[in-house]
C-alpha cells in the first residue's frame, strides 16, 4: 500500500496497446463480455441488497427471531469487513480470477442457507456467510476493473456500477414484496442463486483471456496481520453496533471494547496518514468513507421519517429514496464523459455539496407546510452528487495505486466505505434515540415521533458532507507521467 502522499503514483497495468485501439468503447468488441458480466454481478448484488430489506420483516416473525432482526443486518456488514481485506491480498498475490469466482460461491451459499433457514441463528448465518461473499466479490470487481481495462474506460466501467443500481432501487421492493406475499420470503433468497450462473457464463472467458495478457504479479507473502487487523475492526464494529442500541450504562462496556479494537487495527489497514487528510490516496480512501457514511446514514431515517412525521404507507415511504437510484446513475455517468477528467476533484467536491444540500432539503418535510414530494426532489439532487463523488474518488484510487497494490488499495477504500456506514450510523441512531426517537411504542400506535429526533440526525449528516468538500482538494495530485 501507498505510504507517502508525496510521491509521483505509479501507473495502474495496462492492457498492451494492440488489444486496445483507442476507441472502442466498454461495450466496444474487446471489452463487451467483460462489462456485460461485471454488471451483471453488480446487478445481482444490488437486487439482493434492495430486496432483502423488504422480505426481513416477515422472516424474522416467521422464525420468532424479532429479537435478533438487527443482528441480520449486522451480521453481512461484519463478515464483509474482514472479507474484504483478505480479497485485496488474495487479488494482490494471485490475481482476481480466484477471489471473484469463490465470493460469487460463497455468497450464493449463504443465500440457500438463510432461504432454508428453520430458526432465526441458523438466518443470522446465512446473511454472515453471504457477507464473506460479497466482501470477496466487490474488492475483486474492483481490482478487474484496474487490470483488465485501460485508463480511459475506467470513468465509464464505474458508471456502468452505479447503472447496475437503478433497476434494482426502483423495482427490487416490488418484486420482493410480491415475492414474499405470494410465494414466501425463502424465494427472495433461493432465487438468486440459480441468476449467479449467468455472469459466470458471460464474464468467465473474457476474464480469463484478460488476465492472460497480463503481466505476472510481484510475489508477496500473505500478510496474516493484516487479517488479524481486519478480525478486529470487524468484531470492534459489531461491539459498537450492540452498545449503539442499548443505550444504557452497561453498553460504555462493549463501546470501550469496539473502540479499542477498530483505533489500532484501522491506522494498520488504511494508508498512513488517512485519519489526518494526508494529501494524494490517504485523503481519496478517507473522502469514500465520509461520503457513503453521511448519505446512507441519512438515508436509513428517510422512510421512518415520511410514515411517522407525514403518514405515507410504507410503500410510498420507500418510493421516496427511488429517485436517489436514478440520479446516482445520471451523476456516475457525467462524471465519466469526455473532458470530464480535467475536473475529477472539483466533480468531487460539488458531489460533496449536493448531497449536503440533499440531507438538509429532505429534512424540510418536518414542517407540515412543506409538500412530501420536496424530499424525493431533495433525494435526487443527492444522488447525482453521489454518483460524481463515488464514481471519482474510485477512479483517483485507481490512479494512485500501483499494480501490485491495487488490491490492497480497493479494500482500504471498500474498508472506509464500509466503516463510514458503520460509525455515521452508529452516530446517527444515538442521535436518534437519545432526542426519544427510540419509542418503538408510538410507532406502533402511528404517533409521531418527536421532529427533533429526525431534525439531529439531519442537521449532523450535511455538516459531515461539507467536511468532505473541504477536504476534496487534498485529493489533487499531479498525474503520472506517461
Amino acid at each position: 500500500m501507498t505510504t507517502t502522499s508525496q510521491a509521483e503514483p505509479a501507473a495502474p497495468r495496462q492492457i498492451p496497446d494492440d488489444h486496445d485501439d483507442g476507441t472502442s468503447g466498454v461495450l466496444g468488441g474487446p471489452w463487451r463480455a467483460l462489462t456485460l458480466g461485471i454488471v451483471s454481478v453488480v446487478l445481482l448484488l444490488a437486487f439482493e441488497a434492495t430486496a432483502v430489506n423488504t422480505a426481513m420483516p416477515t422472516a424474522a416473525r416467521q422464525l420468532d427471531g424479532i429479537g435478533l432482526y438487527a443482528f441480520a443486518f449486522s451480521a453481512y456488514f461484519t463478515t464483509t469487513l474482514l472479507a474484504m481485506v483478505v480479497s485485496g491480498q488474495w487479488c494482490d498475490r494471485r490475481g482476481p480470477l480466484a477471489p471473484l469466482f469463490s465470493g460469487i460461491a460463497v455468497f450464493a451459499a449463504g443465500l440457500v442457507t438463510a432461504g432454508t433457514a428453520v430458526n432465526m441463528w441458523m438466518f443470522v448465518a446465512g446473511r454472515a456467510v453471504q457477507g464473506l461473499g460479497g466482501g470477496l466479490v466487490i474488492v475483486a470487481l474492483y481490482v478487474v476493473v484496474g487490470r483488465a481495462f485501460p485508463e480511459r474506460l475506467r470513468p465509464a466501467v464505474f458508471a456502468a456500477f452505479s447503472a447496475a443500481w437503478v433497476l434494482p432501487s426502483i423495482l427490487g421492493p416490488v418484486i420482493s414484496g410480491a415475492v414474499t406475499q405470494h410465494l414466501g420470503w425463502r424465494w427472495v433468497f433461493l432465487a438468486v442463486p440459480v441468476l449467479v450462473l449467468l455472469p459466470l457464463a458471460v464474464m468467465g472467458p473474457a476474464l480469463r483471456r484478460s488476465e492472460r495478457r497480463q503481466p505476472p504479479l510481484r510475489a508477496q507473502p500473505y500478510d496474516w496481520r493484516r487479517t488479524r487487523d481486519a478480525a478486529m475492526v470487524a468484531v470492534g464494529a459489531a461491539l459498537l453496533q450492540y452498545a449503539g442500541q442499548r443505550l444504557d450504562g452497561w453498553a460504555l462496556l462493549p463501546a470501550a471494547a469496539g473502540v479499542a479494537l477498530i483505533g489500532p487495527a484501522v491506522l494498520r489497514l488504511l494508508p498512513k496518514g488517512t485519519l489526518r487528510a494526508a494529501r494524494g490516496l490517504p485523503t481519496v480512501i478517507l473522502l469514500r468513507g465520509l461520503a457513503a457514511g453521511a448519505f446512507f446514514a441519512s438515508e436509513l431515517f428517510i422512510p421512518l421519517m415520511m410514515q411517522t412525521q407525514r403518514g405515507l404507507s410504507v410503500t410510498m415511504a420507500g418510493l421516496t429514496l427511488a429517485p436517489g437510484g436514478l440520479s446516482w446513475a445520471l451523476g456516475s455517468w457525467l462524471q465519466g464523459r469526455p473532458g470530464a477528467e480535467r475536473y475529477r476533484e472539483a466533480m468531487i467536491r460539488y458531489g460533496f455539496v449536493l448531497t449536503a444540500v440533499a440531507i438538509g432539503g429532505a429534512a424540510l418535510v418536518l414542517f407540515a407546510l412543506v409538500p412530501v414530494w420536496v424530499t424525493a426532489v431533495a433525494w435526487a439532487v443527492g444522488g447525482v452528487g453521489m454518483g460524481l463523488a463515488i464514481a471519482s474518488i474510485s477512479v483517483l484510487m485507481m490512479r494512485l495505486s500501483a499494480p501490485e497494490e491495487t488490491g490492497e488499495n480497493s479494500a482500504a477504500l471498500q474498508l472506509s466505505d464500509a466503516l463510514g456506514n458503520v460509525l455515521l450510523t452508529g452516530l446517527a441512531g444515538v442521535l436518534f434515540a437519545a432526542l426519544g426517537g427510540g419509542a418503538v411504542s408510538a410507532v406502533a400506535r402511528d404517533a409521531s415521533l418527536p421532529a427533533g429526533a429526525f431534525a439531529a440526525v439531519f442537521l449532523t449528516m450535511p455538516a459531515v458532507a461539507l467536511v468532505g468538500a473541504a477536504l476534496s482538494g487534498r485529493a489533487a495530485v499531479a498525474r503520472p507521467k506517461s
